[in-house]
């Protein structure tokens, strides 16, 4: 443990600018800095730094047993950085990290997690660290901004024009434009986004001012498909002159870009000053082709819209869900399971055609359930009954489940189970819980609740979903001790 901070020890103060090195890396993406003080060192953590690097810094805040910095640029690379092909963002924070560096890190932060949160040595119960099939043109899905506050890499300083790209890291504000492939999307779009650019700063129609609250282009969303090698498009604006914009050019324009592989164009009007792509009250129009395209996954087939619920990694989606019911089968799949938070119910067709006789599929959002009883229509399969309701009350409501069933799958969302609802879980006393998580410290957390409550970590897998990135998802199977 860090030792607590008096500020009068620090050699710098709230507000100050530092050039650092990087000492370590921390679980979650932070770099740390150890800082002397006259009783012993404490971390002052940098958001998404590596290990090695030289980066200025601003102070933004000094804790009991803690200091934590904004990043303002990076200096000079760490001497473990490859040089790629590829341009930096923000979503992709540890391109440059060699792969099996990163795994490393991610293998061994989730294992600390468990041995500090968890309170149990997990490493010797590792089964398998699961790799993303394709480490780079991973994604099937990317939101690019719209900004009149551009950031200038040359300049290192802002410039009022026009930018289409990612929001530079800590800003929702500044737009850092995207001028070749980011390798995390498409290379035939990306490498071509400098000339979407081009067209839409020759329209006259300004981007959109994130702090005023105006202008006309805002977003553009794109979603792949890998089985039908097809892009879908939205561009969101306002209506603030749509009467000058030319959609007609606009999906020529594309079409010259992508040629057969655009699947669709869309056009949103998004009129909410929020910072939102998905208008509470917009219009939707199709410009061209299809509003959805089709994905597969272990077989099934799933019809995507730009609203829909899908994994981001469907090849390293596979891989998490094949394993998933690897560890139901070890165990026996007859009888009835229960898929809690079960999104747009994959598992729950997989564990269909594992060979329970019943699937119950339960989840808060009406428009997840929505589209899991239209993928389970569309793959035949009737065994299956969903919830469109909180895990927590259907466990509630639904007492008939208690001591009937030998095992159960959980994927809740990234904040973990509240713990009442996890009460609920154990209270149904099933033999087996498989448990998938988005969120390695949450996990950890329910884990120690699982653990002194009955249930033991039999074995886990990691799956990396998010080359590049700190996040890595964990998948475990707990048993109930005999009484």
């Amino acid at each position: 443990m860090s030792k607590k901070i008096n500020p009068k020890d620090l050699p710098f103060k709230k507000g100050d600018v530092l050039e650092v090195e990087i000492d370590e890396m921390a679980f979650g993406g932070n770099g740390i800095v150890w800082v002397d003080i006259p009783d012993g060192k404490v971390p002052l953590f940098i958001e998404n730094a590596i290990k090695g690097q030289t980066r200025e810094v601003q102070i933004t805040k000094i804790d009991r047993r803690h200091i934590e910095a904004r990043d303002i640029r990076l200096i000079e690379k760490s001497g473990i950085e490859l040089d790629i092909p590829y341009q930096p963002i923000p979503g992709a924070p540890y391109a440059s990290m060699p792969y099996e560096l990163q795994r490393s890190f991610k293998q061994n932060e989730v294992i600390e997690l468990l041995r500090r949160i968890g309170k149990i040595e997990a490493e010797p119960l590792l089964d398998e660290y699961i790799a993303s099939p394709s480490l780079w043109h991973y994604r099937n899905k990317m939101e690019y901004s719209f900004s009149v506050i551009r950031w200038d890499k040359e300049k290192n300083d802002t410039v009022d024009d026009f930018g289409l790209g990612f929001k530079k890291k800590g800003t929702w504000w500044i737009v850092e434009s995207l001028q070749k492939d980011s390798g995390l999307l498409d290379e035939q779009l990306e490498s071509k986004m400098h000339l979407i650019e081009e067209w839409c700063i020759k329209s006259g129609l300004p981007a959109w001012h994130p702090p005023q609250r105006h202008g006309f282009f805002r977003y553009l969303v794109a979603r792949k498909s890998y089985l039908q090698d097809q892009i879908l498009l939205n561009l969101v604006t306002t209506d603030d002159g749509i009467e000058q914009f030319d959609s007609s050019a606009w999906v020529s324009l594309l079409q010259s870009i992508l040629g057969n592989r655009l699947a669709g164009v869309i056009h949103t009007i998004n009129n909410d000053t929020g910072d939102r792509v998905d208008p509470l009250n917009g219009e939707h129009r199709l410009l061209f082709g299809s509003e959805k395209i089709t994905e597969s996954i272990l077989g099934l087939q799933f019809e995507i819209s730009m609203k829909s619920f899908f994994q981001t990694n469907p090849k390293s989606a596979e891989r998490l869900y094949a394993k998933a019911i690897d560890y139901v089968k070890e165990v026996g799949q007859t009888g009835t399971i229960l898929d809690l938070f079960c999104g747009t119910g994959t598992i729950s067709q997989l564990l269909s055609k594992a060979g329970f006789s019943e699937v119950i599929g339960v989840d808060i959002e009406p428009k997840a359930i929505e589209n899991a009883q239209e993928n389970a229509r569309r793959n035949a399969i009737n065994n299956l009954t969903f919830f469109a309701t909180d895990v927590g009350k259907f466990l509630l409501e639904q007492p008939q489940y208690q001591h009937q069933l030998h095992v159960l799958m959980m994927d809740p969302p990234r904040a973990g189970i509240a713990p009442k609802t996890l009460r609920k879980v154990m209270d149904l006393q099933a033999n087996f819980i498989v448990y998938i998580s988005c969120n390695p410290a949450t996990f950890a957390r329910d884990t120690e609740t699982l653990e002194a409550n009955g249930y033991a970590l039999e074995k886990w897998s990691l799956i990396d979903q998010f080359p590049h990135t700190s996040h890595v998802e964990v998948l475990g199977r707990f048993k109930k001790r005999s009484e």
